[in-house]
């Protein structure tokens, strides 16, 4: 009887311990995306100040030596 018991405890031990190493994967998952999220909104703001700059540049009519 001890084997059988053995088993079963082990068994929801694993179930256990693949519960927090799941849950710790969909947290670091949430924080990846918010970083990705930040990152293109940078990203997306330095193009427009990109394009503003060069629409500054061509409306001057200066040239870069």
């Amino acid at each position: 009887m001890f084997w059988p018991m053995l088993a079963v405890a082990l068994g929801f031990l694993g179930i256990a311990v693949l519960g927090v190493l799941g849950i710790k994967v969909f947290v670091e998952a949430r924080r990846l995306g918010r970083q990705v999220a930040r990152t293109t909104e940078r990203i997306h703001q330095a193009a427009e100040d990109l394009e503003r700059a060069a629409t500054d540049l061509a409306r001057t009519g200066e040239t870069l030596r």
